[in-house]
């Protein structure tokens, strides 16, 4: 999907940006110590940067002096509840940045008996910040969702900007640039590698919308649900075919358009809904690119939302397990 300009940007968005770039330099800078070379001292010099000057010196203060105080305004205290413990948080990420500060110098100046120490603080820096952006992402910021107002919305973007402006103009771009440039240093692969592929296949199949993968040339790779229940019925016979083999003549013209247009990139989603007796049928084709854009094919999500249309009110997770 494509990223949305930063300037578009809800001050939710930006923080939780804020929050997946400095988990994927975590991951990067994990594998990098975990390696048997050390660390180059480019990369570690620019982890400092990073964690010292943005992730503490920026991102903490959009915060303390940005959201938090509005949310004080708004009724929430900030002597107790999440707030405080946010506070209590950013006081110990702070300690443990400043000996990651301290080591990081010392490595990049040619100490490499600093390598343990940087380690040591880092781990546990890394640590703290993993659960605490998890409770701002989950519990912090819906909570802020809920008592400010759209013009608290819109003041809260222009004091973080003020924040940023600090660091320079431009400062969420470049440092978010300078995120990218860290991961790219090691391998990240995606979190997938991580699962047996008989697991990914089990996921695939349990989801209540049914896939469907095309490729770069147009035939037919994957399918899922195969052993179960389908709204459209597939076998083994269409893998390796040509989609245009696949659909009515009447449709054709349709499919070759928005296969076209995703390979231009000029669409990011085409979308119909069909009557299936007393079932309602949404179906959607997305553009699969690889992190460098390239096109690698076509899903097909195919989903019976009858029930979702029928949906009112709340049915939160809580109430039910009470």
């Amino acid at each position: 999907m494509m990223q949305r300009p930063t300037e578009t940007m809800t001050w939710t968005e930006i923080l939780m940006k804020d929050h997946e770039l400095t988990e994927r330099v975590f991951a990067a800078a994990e594998k990098a110590f975990a390696e048997a070379a050390d660390p180059t001292p480019g990369l570690v010099a620019n982890l400092r940067e990073y964690l010292v000057t943005y992730v503490d010196r920026c991102h903490n203060q959009k915060e303390e002096r940005a959201l938090f105080p509005l949310l004080a305004r708004r009724g929430v205290p900030s002597g107790g509840g999440p707030v405080a413990v946010m506070l209590g948080e950013h006081a110990q990420a702070r300690e443990l940045v400043t000996r990651i500060d301290a080591e990081a110098k010392g490595y990049v100046d040619g100490d490499r008996g600093r390598l343990a120490g940087l380690k040591a603080a880092f781990a546990a820096y890394a640590s703290l910040c993993k659960q605490h952006f998890w409770k701002e992402n989950d519990i912090l910021y819906p909570l802020a969702n809920r008592v400010l107002t759209k013009e608290d919305a819109a003041a809260l973007l222009d004091e973080i900007d003020e924040v940023e402006q600090e660091l320079g103009p431009g400062a969420r771009e470049r440092y978010w640039r300078l995120a990218g440039e860290i991961v790219s240093t090691v391998e990240l692969k995606d979190l997938s590698w991580a699962l047996a592929p008989e697991v990914l296949a089990a996921i695939l199949n349990a989801l209540p919308i049914e896939l469907s993968f095309v490729d770069h040339e147009d035939r037919v790779r994957y399918f899922s649900h195969e052993r179960g229940e389908k709204i459209f019925a597939r076998t083994r016979g269409a893998i390796g075919t040509e989609v245009q083999n696949c659909h009515p003549q009447r449709s054709l013209h349709m499919v070759e358009q928005i296969l076209s247009d995703f390979r231009a990139g000029r669409r990011q989603v085409a979308e119909f809904w069909i009557d299936m007796g007393p079932r309602k049928i949404h179906i959607r084709y997305w553009p699969v690119r690889d992190d460098a854009g390239r096109y690698l094919g076509c899903l097909e999500t195919v989903q019976d939302v009858t029930a979702i249309q029928k949906l009112t009110g709340q049915k939160r997770l809580l109430e039910q397990a009470a």
